[in-house]
């Protein structure tokens, strides 16, 4: 069965923002922590409690917040493949 065309496009156009919001979002946070200017305030420990609370805020569950953030490091390392930074 071949998937539908306007659908499939419809799919592909969404997965490409959702690629394109995390990136930049990555983009800026980067900047963010290099140019802090509380350095004992980590910008990634700022960000992420930030993050789950304005989605908490956008009627995102509280089990559906911690399950994603969960998941997510839980599945870094394999991405990682055993590095603890890109460099």
């Amino acid at each position: 069965m071949m998937p539908d065309q306007p659908d499939q496009a419809f799919r592909d156009e969404w997965q490409t923002r959702l690629y394109v919001l995390a990136h930049e979002f990555s983009v800026e946070l980067v900047e963010l922590n290099e140019t802090n200017p509380w350095p004992e305030q980590p910008v990634l420990d700022q960000v992420i409690n930030t993050l789950a609370t304005e989605l908490w805020d956008r009627c995102f569950s509280v089990a559906e917040i911690q399950r994603a953030f969960e998941e997510a490091a839980a599945d870094l390392p394999r991405y990682a493949a055993g590095e603890e930074v890109r460099e």
